[in-house]
This record gives structure tokens, sequence and C-alpha cells, in this order.
């Protein structure tokens, strides 16, 4: 880590780190408070300004902190840091230092890694793989949340030594690994724990704000495969033109999921007829089973099988992974179906959306066929999408007009164009709020039996309120409201 322990107090090399912190107003006792700030951050690939979080050191560890790691440079000369400087580990860069800690964990434990990246679907894909390789014996690390970045992912790794915990507790780990811009954030992820396996789920117009093309979309993403471990297998979208041509950005062997083209790892028999429920033939290379996922969407369907691809590269029979994928379940706010004692049900996909997603959704609605009276879209403006972003979302009101729902609602901002869009293709019953709040009020007097919604936005736009204000007016299905 390089870092400068000279001022340190002695009795300070006694005290065992419990865990580790980037955030002053959650540092507990026992725990490393990492001082971020606006170099380390610029220097990391972040976008955006940053609070400088030496500012919080005091109170980082006046809340129990051991010590903290702080900028050499920052230091210097302040004199409220200064008379703290017994309790100051200096260093040249303090994300860079966390980095390189988790990176000596993960040498010293020395253990399988898989990577999961893509432009829509690694928590799901990530919590999927997890839960099957958890069923199957193996003691498994995974990110947390949706911890996948330059401080997301050393996070993860250092779970291996916080809290009591072992390198030794884990066999493998599963980890996310994303991006939002063109300076080789995955590059320097896989760096830090080099997979042994890399999943790529496919490849979207996301953050094009900052990357521009989708061509760089798919070229930041295909560093995972670039940083696979010597003989690292590479588990490909065979349905995604983009993610196939990844191909040749490694000598290992290449396992591929899909459902359209021919592929390792695929699906046969598909039957979508229970909402909430697929149902479907496994195939993979060392045999097929019958299997059922208790998702919704055939996006879902295809991270069932980059999940089950990871597991049969890890060779897990695919009897295990069918029975396995029978009691898994969508990540918070990544689909989940609330079903409502009203009588009307909600699919809460408001953690994130871009215009492939939000139209994945939005068919998986279309086709429902159980005691469905009105389908209704609440969309969130979708961010970061560039200088088409108006004509992406006027697209999307376009396509899901085609797809029949009955009910359209825009959130915030680029939304009106998702709107707008709509009315073109002639659905009347549209409306625009200028907040999630705003919506959020007015659905409460919206919604009534035999209604299918979908709430979806990006994070920022908080369509989650929207969600929120229903289960609190509503109770749930086979649940007292409290």
């Amino acid at each position: 880590m390089g870092a400068k322990t000279d001022s340190l107090r002695p009795e300070i090399f006694d005290k065992e780190i419990v865990d580790f912190s980037i955030d002053s107003r959650t540092t507990e006792a026992g725990e490393l408070f990492f001082a971020l700030s606006q170099p380390d951050y610029e220097r990391a690939g972040f976008n955006g300004t940053f609070a400088d979080a030496h500012n919080f050191i005091a109170p980082a560890l006046a809340n129990g902190a051991i010590a903290a790691v702080a900028r050499s440079e920052r230091v210097a000369g302040d004199q409220k840091l200064g008379v703290l400087i017994d309790r100051l580990l200096l260093v040249d860069d303090a994300i860079a230092a966390l980095q390189t800690l988790a990176r000596k964990v993960y040498q010293q434990w020395g253990k399988p890694v898989v990577g999961i990246t893509g432009s829509a679907g690694k928590t799901t894909t990530k919590e999927l793989t997890a839960h099957i390789l958890s069923r199957t014996e193996h003691r498994v690390l995974k990110s947390e949340r949706n911890y996948n970045n330059n401080l997301g992912l050393p996070l993860s790794v250092l779970q291996m030594v916080s809290r009591g915990h072992q390198p030794d507790d884990y066999d493998l780990a599963v980890l996310e690994m994303g991006m939002s811009s063109p300076t080789h954030e995955i590059r320097r992820l896989v760096h830090i724990t080099p997979p042994d396996v890399g999943v790529e789920l496919m490849i979207a117009p996301v953050h094009l704000e900052h990357l521009g093309t989708i061509e760089t979309v798919a070229a930041m993403k295909a560093e995972l495969i670039e940083g696979l471990k010597a003989g690292g297998i590479a588990v490909l979208n065979a349905d995604d033109e983009l993610v196939m041509e990844m191909k040749s950005k490694t000598n290992g062997p290449v396992l591929t999921f899909g459902i359209e083209n021919k592929a390792d790892v695929t699906a046969s028999g598909i039957d979508a007829s229970r909402f909430g429920s697929i149902r479907f033939r496994l195939q993979t290379p060392m045999g097929e089973a019958a299997a059922e996922l208790p998702m919704t969407g055939r996006h879902n369907l295809m991270n069932a099988l980059a999940a089950s691809a990871v597991a049969t590269a890890l060779k897990v029979k695919p009897e295990l992974i069918a029975d396995a994928l029978r009691t898994a379940k969508p990540p918070k706010m990544r689909g989940e179906v609330l079903d409502f004692a009203a009588g009307f049900t909600v699919v809460d996909d408001s953690y994130n959306s871009n215009p492939r997603s939000l139209l994945s959704m939005t068919r998986t609605l279309a086709e429902a066929s159980r005691n469905v009276k009105r389908r209704l879209v609440i969309a969130g403006e979708m961010l970061e999408l560039g200088p088409e972003a108006p004509a992406m979302h006027r697209g999307a009101g376009r396509e899901i007009a085609k797809l029949g729902i009955d009910v359209l609602w825009g959130v915030r901002g680029l939304a009106k164009e998702i709107v707008a869009g709509a009315l073109e293709a002639s659905v009347a019953a549209t409306r625009f709020f200028e907040s999630s709040d705003d919506a959020a009020a007015a659905a409460l007097d919206e919604v009534r039996a035999g209604d299918l919604i979908l709430v979806k936005g990006s994070r920022s736009v908080e369509t989650d309120k929207i969600v929120a204000a229903l289960k609190e007016r509503f109770p749930i299905a086979g649940k007292d409201k409290r």
C-alpha cells in the first residue's frame, strides 16, 4: 500500500481492524477509515465532484475508527489534521491504497473468481450465480448490493477479512464489474481480481453521455475478457453480436448462452404463461433438466442462463442447477413482483433503466395472460444516454405503444418524450409528472383491481417512491398491514 506509518501511535499496531469504511457517518468502532478526495476519484475514473473526506476524519475517529488512511499532500500544512497525525496512515492516493489492499488479500487467498459485466442484468446474474453455487456446496463470497466499481469491488473483496471472516471461509468469489466512462475502469478491476470465469451479458446504449458510442461501450466491457487469467473461461451471450465479437479477445475456452442463436447453454420449451414464473428445459453440454425460474421476463431467463453457464463451467450438473433455480429470488427493485390484496400487481424494476431493458420489461407485461384488465407502465427518465437521449426516449414511447399498453405515465425530464412518442402511436391514456412524488400521489388514486403495473426508471429519478407509496397505502396479499 506504500503507506507512511512513522507517526502512528505504537499501540495502533496491536489493534485488530474489524472492517473498512469510506463513509464517516457509518464508521464504527474498530474500523479503518479511508479518506477519499477529488484527486483520488479523478485518477480512478469517477465522473462528478465529490466531497473531501479529509474534512470528516475527526468524526470518523470519534465514532471509533482505529485510524484513517489519508493523502499525504492533503494532510501537509493542515493544522486540524496535524493534531491527528498519530492516527493517520499517509498515502499518495487513498483509492489506490484501498485497491492495493484488496489485491493483496486476493493474492493471499488465490481461489477462483467469477467476474460479471454487461450493460444490464449484472446484479441479478450475480445473485443467481451465487445462489446456484451456494446451493451446490460452494462457499461463495459475492459483491454486496451493486458494489461493482473501483470502490465497491475492493470493499467486496475485503469482506474476506472483515467482521470475523477469514479468507479460508470462501471457495470462490462472484463479483460484479461495472463501468461508466472510457477510463478503463474494468481493466483496473481485473487487475485487482483477475477472473477465472468472465461473463459478458449484453451491450446496450448506456452511459453514452460519457462513452459516446455503443462501440466504445463494447470495447470497455471487453476488458473483462482481455483480463481473464491464462486459460480462463469466457461466458458470452450468443444472442448479442457485439458480445460474440469478444471471442477474439481470448485464446482460452468459450462457453456461450442464449435463446435465439445456437448456444452451449440454452432453454427450450419455454413456458411463460404464469406471470412471475418461467418454465423451461435447461440444456447444457453436461446434459439437460426441467427447470423453473420464479422471475418475470425473457431478460431474466437470459440472466439465469448466464448463471447456469458459469455453473456449467465449474462442472455443476444441470439437474443441480435446475433445482437451485427453483428457489431463486429477484434482487430488490429489479423485477420484484408484488401482489397486493386489493387485486393489482406491481413489477418493481425501479433500480435502473435504459431503452432496451424498459422495452424488455414492457414486453413481459404485454405477454402476461393472467386475469389482467389493464396494463400500466410508469417509466422514469433514462439517464446518461448522450445527445441522442430525446430521440431514444421518444422511440421507446412509440415501441411501448405498439405493445398494446393501456396506460403510460412518464416521470421527470426526458420521460416527457416517452409520453410524446406514445401519443404519436395513438395511446390516449398518458400523463407526465415532474417528479416521482407527484406520480406516487396520483398512483394512489389510479390503481384498481386487475391492474398489472410496471414501475421503472433510472435510480436517481427515484421511481421507487411510487412503489413505496403503494405499499404504504395498500397491504401486500397475504400480509396484514401494520
